[in-house]
């Protein structure tokens, strides 16, 4: 069975997802849609080029009749944050499968009645938080299941990067709370879903949030102490004020029995690794340095479209966790006091007209 793709929105990030269908043997690209002439199209030579694929795409302007297109069966969902879930349960609702783009929504309630609809649809829905499928990644998360690191004690998400007045002035909608989402759901929401993936359910968050001299709403600058059910705390510190350049991101694991630090500008360092047990272990180099994580995300949702009892390792049930943990991060710093979670709803729009000084 080959799964044909289209993808919504062709923007900077389709590159990754383009390259990824062009280098499946069970996926092609039939359908291409953007609201901005040319770009489509533009899309549709890069597929060309990368592809083996001589077949032709359509291109589309209007997200209905890409919908209604009945030679699509899945839809890759990379257009702004706040049309993901709007066009996300539009295609559900046609009966399409969703490869939905982070973050998954801008509210609990928009997240709960995608994955309700494609539950009761028996539709697959997948978010990208494509470093869980990372072997490095996936390698420190088997550790942390066979007991080998122990009870883990401390994990650290640290995001350090710089985004100027003109990443925010491309676009008038970057840098809103409405449109954008805030810097923590777009920066930062990759390195807080793999804290809670490896430390478990989250029980409170206590945060702070601040801006730095650029205008617009939302947030520069991120502070966090994340308590989880285990008794594990954390900490998520995340800025986009970072001079002159990206320093990068970091991700730390301190247990009973190891500790665990990779980081750089794609978190391909290794700067600590320890196994109480087995103190010579150091991963393999290949499993460091393997960054095809976009390919094996591809892997796992056209398995889970071809066999449907097959669960993908990032459905939308997982794809709300992180997004949870920061809103609860949000709404802590909106209310000045620690946020238990569960949380019964939450809409970004809460964060409007806050004071962030």
């Amino acid at each position: 069975m080959t799964v044909r793709f289209a993808i919504i929105g062709c923007g900077f990030i389709a590159k990754k997802h383009i390259e990824a269908i062009a280098g499946l043997p069970h996926a092609k690209l039939t359908a291409l849609c953007d609201v901005v002439p040319g770009r489509a199209e533009a899309a549709g030579q890069l597929y060309k080029n990368v592809s083996n694929d001589s077949s032709p795409v359509r291109f589309y302007t209007d997200v209905s009749a890409l919908l209604a297109d009945p030679e699509v069966d899945a839809v890759v969902i990379a257009v702004i944050s706040s049309l993901h879930a709007s066009i996300a349960r539009d295609a559900l609702q046609a009966g399409k499968h969703v490869m939905l783009e982070k973050p998954m929504a801008l509210s609990l309630k928009e997240a709960d009645t995608l994955n309700q609809t494609a539950e009761a649809d028996g539709l697959q829905l997948l978010v990208c938080h494509q470093l869980r499928y990372r072997p490095l990644f996936r390698k420190i998360k088997q550790l942390m299941d066979d007991g080998t690191l122990g009870k883990p004690y401390l994990g650290v998400a640290s995001i350090r990067i710089n985004r100027g007045e003109h990443y925010y002035s491309s676009a008038s909608w970057r840098g809103t709370w409405e449109l954008d989402g805030g810097m923590l759901i777009n920066q930062g929401i990759h390195l807080v879903d793999l804290l809670q993936w490896y430390l478990g359910e989250v029980s409170s968050v206590y945060g702070d949030i601040g801006k730095g001299s650029i205008k617009k709403e939302t947030e520069d600058l991120a502070a966090g102490v994340v308590t989880f059910k285990n008794k594990a705390r954390g900490i998520i510190e995340a800025n986009t004020v970072t001079l002159p350049s990206n320093i990068g991101y970091g991700l730390s694991l301190f247990c009973e029995k190891g500790s665990i630090v990779v980081e750089g500008p794609a978190l391909t360092s290794v700067t600590r690794w320890f196994l109480k047990d087995d103190p010579a272990s150091q991963p393999d180099p290949s499993v460091i340095t393997n960054t095809q994580e976009q390919l094996y995300m591809y892997e796992d949702f056209i398995e889970s479209i071809k066999d449907p009892a097959h669960t993908p390792l990032m459905g939308g049930t997982e794809g709300k966790k992180a997004l949870e943990t920061i809103f609860g991060l949000y709404q802590s710093a909106r209310l000045r006091h620690p946020v238990s979670l569960p949380i019964r709803s939450f809409h970004i729009r809460n964060m409007e007209g806050g004071d962030l000084s």
